[in-house]
């Protein structure tokens, strides 16, 4: 995967919406077009093979709508700021739903932590059987 090729063509191929951000903000948020939306093609993003396409669209199909990726960002003051980080973030999204994750390698437990495991266990059992009403007969 070509991770500046994945970027190149999100900022080329993207559609970007503007609308008002919600919440508190006075004046700037009731007047300004801040929040944006971010919608790109899975197929218009270069930089992926078949399989790591096939993969983000199974990571990512909650956020897939008509075969298209949607991110909404409305944390900054600005739009500019706002745009930028909505491509950090559909970018880096798409990075991390493409990679294959690392296979875990069995492992026996050693010698001395299967010895650890029982002699916690004897000693939880102890302290349980102490508390045993048997064990302390009533007056």
């Amino acid at each position: 995967m070509d991770e500046t090729l994945v970027r190149t063509s999100v900022e080329a191929k993207a559609d970007f919406e503007f609308s008002r951000s919600g919440g508190p903000g006075g004046q700037n948020v009731n007047k300004v077009n801040t929040r944006v939306t971010i919608r790109v093609s899975l197929q218009d993003l270069d930089g992926l093979s078949d399989a790591e396409r096939a993969r983000v669209a199974e990571k990512l199909e909650s956020r897939i709508a008509a075969g298209r990726i949607a991110v909404s960002v409305s944390e900054e003051r600005t739009q500019e700021a706002n745009r930028r980080r909505a491509v950090d973030r559909i970018e880096t999204l798409v990075i991390a739903a493409a990679r294959i994750p690392k296979r875990r390698k069995a492992t026996k437990p050693s010698r001395a932590s299967k010895e650890r495991r029982l002699a916690e266990k004897r000693s939880k059992s102890a302290i349980k059987r102490g508390r045993n009403d048997r064990a302390h007969p009533e007056d």
